[in-house]
């Protein structure tokens, strides 16, 4: 048997604003972290993310490259981005043209265990717990389900 090629979690390149929080074990690098940010444990942020100020991204959740937050957002535990539609049929490894980016506006709340698939959301928008968000989102409201759907105005 061999011996495993370890490979450590941490913080590296990472632009952060004043007053930002990180309870570790995380995973960040080559991202931006507004200021009067929090980052919960077991979160991984890819490079090229921008995270907004007095946002809270809680546990567990996972932020891939191209994604930017805007201000005063809530990403629940377990929120999963995609920018890798499988276009191809197979995952895009080495083909980064391939991959899409994801732009969620300010005042955004995105429920526990969401899919985020490469979308824009705009203002002031609540994704329920558990949904899966396939299409751009343009109108202020909340949505739920798989496919996530307009429940009501707000």
């Amino acid at each position: 048997m061999a011996d495993p090629i370890l490979i450590s979690s941490g913080i590296v390149d990472v632009v952060f604003g004043e007053n930002v929080k990180v309870v570790t074990p995380v995973n960040l690098y080559g991202c931006t972290v507004g200021s009067n940010t929090f980052i919960g444990p077991f979160v991984e942020i890819q490079k090229d993310v921008t995270i907004g100020e007095h946002c809270k991204i809680q546990s567990h959740s996972f932020i891939c490259e191209l994604v930017t937050i805007g201000n005063d957002c809530f990403i629940g535990h377990g929120v999963m981005f995609v920018n890798d539609l499988f276009s191809t049929g197979a995952p895009a490894e080495g083909k980064r043209e391939l991959w899409k980016a994801t732009t969620i506006g300010n005042h955004v709340s995105i429920g526990s265990n969401t899919s985020v698939l490469p979308v824009s959301i705009c203002d002031h928008v609540v994704i329920g717990a558990g949904s899966v968000v396939t299409k751009n989102i343009t109108k202020p409201g909340i949505y739920a389900g798989n496919p996530a759907k307009l429940i009501r105005t707000i």
